[in-house]
């Protein structure tokens, strides 16, 4: 079974190449027919190694960019929860009540086979190529994947098997279906070994646009410091799985090792930086910025720039990056009375970052953007983050289609022309200013007194309408003046996988759990002082001179918890898949994602209605999929056991 995986990702990595490079002479592996036995030969070359290598970076697509797994990674924490469209995959996520996590549901089965393909590429290009004499800094690579991809099933899975057939660790040349699970020590024992080996033998700079580097090996590599420290605290008894005994008095000596390497990183940047303003970081034109550490690469190249699959109509599947579609509500379902009469859509769907395919999958819990939330007004009003997280006013388009209407008429029936703001979301405190009878009654909008633009206040957030992640929307630059004739398909942008401003925050929750308040806070404050900063609002699409930094610094609170990190995780990673992982790690799941607040499925609702998670201990690890638990050929009880206890039937 793994085998058949690996052909299929290493073919996919060879014609796909994820990174700057072009490679030849992969015909040989194309070509190849289905068979019980990998041919382990291709890894004996400097060029087979380069196309094991670009495969393993080229994999990265079938994570990152995954609307699927950016649903497994946020929906049902206390980001995001299911929307008015969404399906199964979403509700059973939610655990709310609307559906249930089993080990049959797609949720469960996003990166089992994925990423065992790509351990067992990776191990065949450390033993083949070394044997080879390929050169170490090369070899590296290999080792920062393989304890990569086993980091995310160590945290998605708990313990998992170190020997895929042929020895632990030991590249797998045949189909084997039989396992044993390794315990999490045995796991965070070989992701650490392999990525401080590559610490070691990495490069200061890349080889290539896009490859990994010794910084990129110590950001993983504090941060599997940082989440074994908790497994090993352990101070809401989470089980784990398979038993075993963890040693709390070494938690420390592991937040220790966090924060040294963090700080290592932080304090030697290499080629990284953090950018001047946060809306540096996210905007479409300047992707593969220097805070950029790793990403899954695109471009709008139609044959190799995404896997092959093309830009027009998506299909929903790896290798596109069509994430943001999930996070997108239906906007397109505004209509407008125009200057002639004619009833128009004002804001037409377009491959431009603040909009793009409305698929209405997944809305952002309310409670973040009310009183106490993480965009509270007080938030709001000097953090521009929150600007350059998400599209909170809808500039008009109609033009963009060939419409030849001067204006249509908006709120208060004063004229909107085009490209000016149709609606908005307000703060919850401007709600008492709103009056919502006798407005756009099919879509629930208000209006504010001397306003033409439509308004709700974001108190209304529904499964319906929300605020857009703008940080992950579509960019193309093709678009020749027009709507871009592939707005349906994924997206050419590359999806940022590490940043250089998470070593600050991971140094930060290490010194928390060290009782180094000063140090914590230290850390916190560069990220909200350059929070602070803004030279353009994105909502308004104008430059702008802000400097908010002396507030934003003064609003820190003299004490830093871990609720506070996680509240600037919130922040700063909001909406890309950090959550679930953030939330387990710290086992503060079930106490901040228990109960939440959204209104209903209806344009015209607006009351916020209370909803209940159960989230009980044992989810903190995912199901194995059940199809991987079929396959083997092992002994009914054998397949029960192998199963997380939470999930077994």
């Amino acid at each position: 079974m793994i085998t058949k995986s690996i052909k299929y990702i290493l073919a996919a990595g060879l014609v796909c190449c994820g990174i700057s490079a072009t490679l030849t002479s992969c015909s040989d592996v194309l070509d190849e027919q289905p068979r019980s036995q990998f041919d382990p030969t291709f890894f004996n070359t400097k060029a087979g190694i380069e196309g094991g290598l670009t495969s393993l970076y080229a994999h990265l697509r079938y994570f990152y960019g995954n609307g699927y797994w950016l649903n497994a990674c946020e929906t049902g924490t206390d980001e995001y929860t299911y929307a008015q469209s969404a399906d199964g995959n979403f509700k059973d996520a939610d655990l709310s009540g609307v559906g249930s996590m089993t080990s049959s549901n797609s949720i469960a089965s996003g990166c089992w086979g994925t990423a065992f393909a790509n351990i067992n590429t990776a191990s065949g290009i450390i033993e083949n190529g070394a044997e080879a004499g390929i050169d170490a800094a090369l070899l590296a690579e290999a080792y920062f994947f393989r304890a990569f991809d086993y980091f995310i099933l160590v945290q998605y899975y708990g313990g998992v098997p170190l020997d895929l057939g042929a020895g632990e660790l030991k590249f797998n040349t045949s189909t084997v279906r039989t396992s044993v699970r390794n315990t999490v020590p045995e796991v965070y024992a070989a992701i650490f070994s392999d990525l401080e080996k590559a610490v070691a033998d990495l490069p200061e700079n890349p080889r290539l646009t896009g490859t990994v580097t010794k910084n990129v090996a110590r950001l993983y590599l504090s941060k599997a410091y940082l989440t074994y420290a908790w497994w090993l605290q352990n101070p809401n008894n989470i089980p784990t799985y398979p038993e075993c005994s963890r040693d709390a008095g070494q938690a420390n000596s592991y937040f220790q090792k966090a924060y040294e390497t963090a700080m290592q990183a932080i304090n030697n940047p290499g080629p990284y930086k953090l950018q001047d303003t946060f809306y540096d970081v996210n905007v479409a034109t300047n992707d593969r910025n220097a805070e950029i550490m790793l990403y899954a690469d695109h471009d709008e190249d139609e044959k190799y720039g995404n896997g092959g699959a093309g830009y027009g109509w998506g299909n929903g599947a790896s290798p596109e990056n069509f994430a943001y579609w999930m996070e997108t509500w239906n906007y397109t379902e505004m209509t407008a009375k125009a200057a002639s009469g004619a009833t128009i859509n004002p804001i037409q769907r377009e491959a431009v970052q603040a909009l793009g395919r409305p698929w209405t999958r997944m809305a952002p819990i309310a409670d973040n953007f009310i009183e106490g939330g993480v965009w509270e007004d007080a938030v709001k009003a000097i953090d521009s983050r929150y600007d350059a997280t998400f599209t909170l006013r809808y500039h008009t388009n109609w033009q963009k289609s060939g419409g030849t209407e001067p204006y249509v008429f908006g709120a208060n029936g004063m004229q909107v022309g085009p490209n000016e703001i149709y609606f908005s979301w307000v703060p919850e405190s401007e709600d008492a200013n709103i009056n919502y009878t006798g407005a756009d009654g099919k879509l629930g909008f208000g209006e504010m007194a001397g306003r033409p633009d439509f308004v709700v206040a974001v108190n209304h957030i529904s499964r319906k309408k929300y605020p857009i992640n703008w940080k992950i929307g579509i960019y193309r630059t093709d678009n020749a003046g027009g709507l871009g004739s592939k707005v349906n398909g994924g997206s050419p942008r590359p999806w940022n996988i590490a940043k250089f401003s998470e070593l600050y925050l991971i140094a930060a929750e290490a010194a928390v759990k060290l009782n180094k308040n000063t140090e914590a806070r230290n850390l916190v404050n560069v990220l909200r002082a350059r929070a602070g900063k803004q030279t353009f609002n994105q909502n308004d699409n104008v430059k702008v001179t802000v400097d908010n930094s002396a507030e934003m610094l003064a609003a820190t609170p003299a004490t830093i918890t871990i609720d506070y990190i996680l509240d600037e995780r919130s922040r700063e990673f909001w909406g890309e898949g950090y959550r679930w992982f953030d939330l387990v790690r710290t086992q503060t799941w079930a106490d901040r994602a228990t109960t939440y607040h959204i209104a209903g499925v209806g344009y015209t609702d607006k009351d916020l209605q209370e909803f209940k998670r159960s989230i009980p201990a044992g989810y903190y690890l995912r199901p194995i999929p059940q199809g991987q638990i079929d396959g083997m050929m092992m002994d009914d009880d054998a397949k029960k056991e192998y199963q997380n206890p939470a999930y077994r039937n």
